[in-house]
């Protein structure tokens, strides 16, 4: 297993990932990629592969958005998508992906990173209702148990009130998707 920064050459693996792993909401999801990659850079979230026998077979993704806390908007992560091929289910190769990703959302001094999720999934990560820690959804679509947060070390206690989804989520119509 290995996981790395995905690089250039790795768009149409990752393209695959999700067009496989997310039936049909699979092209949807591949265009959300696309578009969030644009709003990285080195030191502002993260794109991560597993490459198994030279070959992504999983992905994920932390891209930029923004806290609306009373005092100011704070910059968070949102941890979407993640992917693995149907394949490779199973394997730990997302959790992986998850584990080093919120690590280098912790070196980035991201305070907060929230998802949109199964809670069964992502509670091993410490994920919790974004709601019980005074987090507000970006839209009544989503599910209040799906509604995730994850605080890390640069968190405040002022760090509170509603996430605001970067323009892809809204333009993709990908706020919500799970009825959980």
């Amino acid at each position: 297993m290995v996981v790395r920064r995905e690089n250039e050459e790795d768009a149409e693996a990752v393209r695959q990932v999700h067009l496989t792993a997310f039936g049909d909401h699979g092209a949807t999801v591949a265009e959300l990629t696309d578009a969030l990659r644009l709003l990285l850079s080195p030191s502002r979230g993260l794109s991560l592969v597993d490459e198994e026998d030279g070959a992504v077979v999983g992905h994920v993704m932390f891209s930029p958005s923004l806290l609306d806390a009373e005092p100011r908007l704070v910059e968070v992560a949102v941890l979407s998508p993640l992917g693995v091929q149907p394949d490779w289910q199973g394997r730990g190769i997302g959790a992986s992906l998850v584990e080093a990703g919120i690590q280098a959302m912790i070196e980035q001094a991201a305070p907060v990173v929230f998802l949109e999720g199964d809670p069964a999934y992502y509670a091993r990560f410490g994920f919790r209702r974004g709601g019980e820690q005074g987090f507000r959804r970006p839209s009544l679509r989503i599910p209040k148990r799906s509604f995730q947060a994850l605080c890390l070390p640069a968190h405040e206690p002022w760090m509170t009130g509603t996430l605001v989804y970067s323009e892809p989520f809204w333009r993709h119509d990908c706020v919500g998707l799970r009825q959980l």
